[in-house]
This record gives C-alpha cells, structure tokens and sequence, in this order.
C-alpha cells in the first residue's frame, strides 16, 4: 500500500438541536479526521468517533490525538502493511483505545477500497445495495418527543430509538404508545438501570418494544443474562461489546437476542466484520449503531450496513439529522426510508475540503 503520509484533522460543530442523554448532552460536537495518503496520491479518510468527555467510553478526543500521535502513527510508520486487516495484529500490543485504532484502521480500508477500484461495501462482502435507515429520538419531555416522531415518520425514517431511564420510561413510552400504536420503536437505557428495577424493566413489555438496548452496566455480560430470563422484550447489547471475545460469551450466555455494532467501539471495520459473520451463524440480529458522526464515519457505517446480516434498521440517518452542512460530498439523504450504498470506490462521498476547513481546529502530519 506504501504509505507516505497520515494527517489528523481536529474538527468542530454545533449540532442542529442537542442531544439529550441521562448521562450527557451533546450540544457541540468535536472530532478527528484521519487522511492516509499513498504514493501515488490516492487518499482514505477515517474518523475517530470519541466525545469530548468520557460520558460513552473511557476514550476522548484528547485521548484518541494521544494514541494516535504517539502510538498508533509511529507502529504503521516502522512496519508497512499490505492489508488493513494486518492493523489487528499490529495494534494488538496496545490495550484497548478501540476508537483511536479505528480512526486510522478505517482510513485504510478507505484507502485499500480505492486502490482497488472497488466500494468498500464489496470489499467486506456487503450484498445490501440500499440499507433502511433508523433515527434516535434523545429529549427531555414526551410533547418534544412527540413532535420529533412525527417530523421522521414523515421524513421516512423506519424506525425509532427512544433514549430512557428511571425518571423517564413508562410514562414516556405510555405517551408514545397513545399517539403511535404501531410504528417500531427501540428503547434505549446506556445502562440507567440495575437488577433491582427488574420489575420495573419488566413492565416495559407492555410496549411491544423491538428491543431494550443496554438496560444494565456498560462493561457487564452476566447481569444481563439474569435479566434477559425475566423479559419477553429482546435485550439489545450495546457498550458491552467491545471486542468479538465480548460477543461469542454474551451469545453463550444467552444475556442477548440483539447486537449493536458501532465501529469505533469495537476497534475497526475488522473486528465488526468478525462480530457480524459470528452473529449471522448464530441467528442474532444485528444492526449498526452511530455516534453523532460527521459524514465520513456515517460513510463507513453505511459499507458496514450492507453486509447480510444487517437486518435491523440502524442509527444510520441523513446528515442533515445533525448538520447544516456536513464534510461530505454528496451528503447522505433518506429517500423512501432507505440509504443507497454507494458504487464509487472506497466510501464513495468526497471530503468538502472548504467545509473541513471552516470548521478546522487543528492538523497535524506526518511523514512515512
């Protein structure tokens, strides 16, 4: 692949409306953009998908820049590659920092898909040519929530994530219910909830609900396979997954009949894959989860997305649900309730340089 340089991009923008969780909101969005370039000029881009604070993972942006500047960078820089699958093994000498690998691995497999004439989507064996398209309703009261549900339902969005917790659950659904009866709808906990609330989670099946994603600890398995026991409603893994290893024991265990695949959380476009193919033999459903990411990381999701085992619509929307104007050219739209995976080789959307720029804080490059 002969590689001759890496430039981080640290970016900045306001989203359209917060976004509201138990545990943060996210008004202002920071970022890293990762351009590897090879010697013949042709560019990947990859992005590193941690917050400013450490609400989600351990990991931040400062904390990417970091591994990224003083680890990740330099071991691509003494030991060229041939195939981004090689970054695995290359990055396994470094503890977790799943997000920082995945910035720089998913720049490569950008890169690799383009020196190959061929879209990403194909080279990791995706045969969706449109994926369905979900979107997470993250609010403070039910009448906002309400009014959200009703502006995606008729942008076409197919499905819908309502954000929970102790203090906004029953009610919540209750009022969702009463005014669409039908429409799926997911709830999203980020672990709000203990084994104590069992009762409390287990009134929640009154809502036909698609699934509960993460309703107990963000690093616990086993929890969850008590509490799966006691629901009819499909608890959906989230933060727990972090690895493959994460999903062979939690689909062992039985403490999941849903995984959410993001692809900063578990390292790169590689470990997804693997976490994907085991699920498709096993007969879990999975669905790809998002990160408030600009374009490109949206980009990456949507090649991921096409593999066949995506069955369930994810936290893949347009770009216009966050941005005025994203990084990507074109941005991605929702028509009819569905994404096209692009044809063009690598991601298929190109960088809007001017726009990159606006909202530029800092750019550091290095040589190889």
């Amino acid at each position: 692949m002969k590689i001759v340089s890496v430039e981080l991009f640290v970016i900045q923008m306001p989203l359209r409306s917060p976004f509201l969780t138990h545990l943060s909101t996210v008004d202002t969005r920071e970022g890293i953009i990762v351009k590897v370039t090879n010697k013949d000029g042709i560019a990947g881009y990859g992005e590193g998908v941690a917050f400013s604070s450490p609400w989600y993972t351990e990991e931040t942006v400062s904390t990417s820049l970091h591994m990224l500047t003083d680890f990740l960078i330099p071991l691509l820089q003494k030991n060229p590659i041939n195939h981004p699958e090689n970054l695995h093994s290359l990055f396994n000498s470094i503890r977790r920092n799943h997000m920082a690998k995945a910035a720089l691995e998913t720049a490569v497999w950008d890169l690799f898909a383009k020196i190959h004439s061929q879209p990403l989507s194909k080279i990791l064996g995706g045969t969706h040519t449109e994926i369905a398209s979900g979107v997470v309703v993250a609010t403070d009261s039910a009448s906002k929530a309400l009014k959200q549900i009703e502006q995606y339902l008729d942008e076409g969005y197919q499905r819908i994530k309502v954000k929970i917790h102790p203090n906004q659950d029953y009610f919540f659904l209750t009022e969702i219910r009463r005014n669409y009866p039908d429409i799926p709808i997911m709830a999203d906990a980020n672990s709000a909830y203990s084994l104590e609330d069992v009762d409390r989670l287990k009134a929640l099946d009154d809502f036909n609900l698609l699934m509960i994603e993460q309703p107990l600890a963000q690093d616990d398995i086993l929890e969850h396979s008590i509490l799966q026991k006691e629901l009819k409603t499909p608890i959906c893994l989230d933060e727990s997954i972090v690895s493959f290893d994460d999903a062979r024991k939690a689909i062992e265990f039985g403490s999941c009949k849903v995984i959410n695949i993001k692809v900063g959380r578990v390292g790169g476009l590689y470990e997804a894959k693997r976490i994907h193919d085991y699920c498709l033999e096993k007969e879990i459903p999975v669905w790809c989860g998002g990160m408030i990411e600009f374009g490109i990381s949206r980009a990456h999701n949507i090649a991921l997305a096409s593999l066949p085992g995506f069955t369930i619509p994810g936290d893949i929307s347009a770009s216009s649900r966050f941005w005025e104007e994203d990084i990507i050219s074109p941005e991605v739209v929702v028509e009819n309730g569905f994404i096209t995976v692009p044809n063009q080789p690598g991601i298929g959307f190109n960088v809007n340089e001017k726009r990159l720029n606006e909202i530029l804080l800092t750019k550091k490059t290095f040589q190889f």
